[in-house]
């Protein structure tokens, strides 16, 4: 089920660099070099990001120059095309002046020299990785953190072409997270004291602006909605869900049409605030006067919200900030990222039940979500349907941002494997999460990072994107351990 969400590019500067003695030495060497940068172009072409090319710089007074085309260029990160042996004054002033991420790339167009006919300029068309040691001697030198690099080459090298779409995503992160405005209403739910987040705090780190909303005006929308447009709401839910007989828990039932009018509803309520606010996420937890019809539609978020965090606008319950900021983390990395938390261990089989109410993203489904009818939130005001669904098999990935007690964030990191197997019927999503050396010995090394109680879960092992995406941030970061 779609919703549009509009998403701005991220965007990407290339720069090769070579040195400019060369050319009058070797004839042709510089034009089959820029053959190599063009190949480079190529592979970024398909990415979905703005590229924008600042061509050879191959000697330090070019470096100068085009250094103020490169800051000008408000970039979310940059390739340094490592070409052939370039003196790091083509380096020097770039390095120190950037803070945007700078990746290092060095291709060689052969896997190996023919050594029965080497010579000085088949060398130096494949010296890609020769200056790599000086430029990262330099940026050390500066005071900035060596840049990242990719080593591999120019054709048929799998490593590198996910090196340099893992780079790709990144930068989408980086780009959205200091663009978004993210929504907030009302308060963390009963006190939750680890939920707690300065929106300055955020706008600080990680760019991202706070947008205070108020839940009323979600309640302008609802009462906007037509009856035209609810008749067109439930059909596409029924479409995209299954709504099975109840089965064990006894606060469940086979959907309702009241509770189907209802979530339908708030949900076109939902996507009309969203446009109206022009906000690029939402936080919120509200319980509202009892017996209100605004306790009402703001208890009964949950399927609109989670068919807008699969269409990349993540929701978070509980008004929790920070985990919103994950989600939209992993959104952006084409990962999923679904509210979760952890649920009862099973010590029979060594897995963890991982999961929620409330919001989940169900672009990661293991096949076609279910909407339950509750006859009460637990925990929680209200009544109404409720999304329930397994993710998908296979490796999984979480993130847990918390704040530390010196006012500074932290990543949180696992990777795990959603195994198959059945889950509680209860209207809440929940997977069966794996984790080595086995489930006990990861909950106590998770737990004594000192994470937020929430997290964001995706599919794949993207763990050290995610640790380059903290350092980028200059955020403290871990990475649980499997042994």
């Amino acid at each position: 089920m779609e919703f549009n969400i509009k998403k701005e590019p991220q965007r990407i500067g290339v720069f090769g660099v070579g040195y400019d003695v060369y050319w009058g030495q070797f004839d042709g060497l510089l034009d089959e070099l820029m053959g190599k940068h063009s190949v480079l172009l190529e592979k970024l072409s398909d990415k979905g990001a703005e590229i924008v090319d600042f061509g050879m710089i191959d000697n330090p007074k070019k470096a100068y120059v085009k250094l103020k085309d490169i800051q000008s260029a408000n970039l979310d990160l940059v390739f340094c095309n490592m070409l052939t042996y370039a003196t790091s004054g083509t380096f020097g002033i770039i390095v120190k002046s950037l803070s945007i991420p700078i990746v290092m790339v060095a291709m060689q167009p052969r896997k190996a020299l023919d050594y029965s006919k080497a010579s000085t300029y088949m060398q130096l068309v494949n010296d890609d990785i020769c200056a790599l040691p000086e430029f990262a001697g330099v940026a050390a030198r500066m005071g900035k953190k060596v840049p990242d690099m990719i080593i591999g080459t120019l054709y048929d090298d799998d490593h590198v072409d996910k090196r340099i779409d893992e780079y790709c995503r990144i930068a989408k992160v980086l780009h959205d997270l200091k663009n978004v405005h993210l929504g907030h209403i009302g308060h963390p739910l009963n006190a939750m004291l680890d939920m707690h987040t300065d929106a300055t705090m955020l706008t600080s780190i990680f760019g991202s602006h706070v947008v205070q909303c108020e839940a009323n005006e979600i309640m302008s929308c609802y009462d906007r909605v037509t009856e035209e447009e609810i008749k067109m709401k439930e059909q596409q839910i029924l479409d995209f869900f299954d709504t099975p007989d109840p089965v064990s828990d006894p606060i469940s039932l086979k959907l309702i049409d009241e509770d189907l009018r209802i979530a339908a509803k708030v949900s076109i309520a939902l996507e009309k605030f969203v446009v109206e606010r022009n906000i690029d996420g939402l936080a919120y937890y509200y319980d509202g006067p009892p017996n209100s019809e605004l306790r009402r539609v703001m208890s009964n978020l949950i399927v609109g919200n989670s068919i807008l965090t699969s269409n990349g606008f993540p929701m978070c319950g509980e008004s929790d900030l920070k985990t919103l900021i994950a989600m939209l983390i992993m959104d952006r990395l084409g990962i999923g990222g679904s509210f979760a938390e952890f649920h009862p261990v099973d010590f029979n089989d060594d897995f963890v039940l991982v999961g929620h109410d409330g919001p989940h993203n169900i672009s990661i489904a293991d096949g076609k979500p279910i909407l339950r009818s509750l006859k009460k939130y637990h925990g929680k005001p209200g009544n109404g349907a409720g999304v329930e669904f397994k993710i998908k098999e296979g490796p999984i990935t979480m993130l847990s941002i918390n704040s530390t007690y010196d006012g500074k964030f932290k990543f949180v990191i696992a990777e795990g494997q959603s195994i198959k197997g059945a889950i509680p019927p209860t209207g809440n999503t929940n997977t069966r999460g794996h984790f080595k050396p086995d489930v006990r010995s990861f909950l106590y090394k998770w737990m004594a990072e000192g994470p937020t109680h929430h997290f964001a879960l995706g599919i794949g092992h993207h763990a050290k994107s995610i640790a380059k995406i903290a350092n980028y941030l200059n955020i403290e970061s871990v990475i649980i351990s499997e042994n």
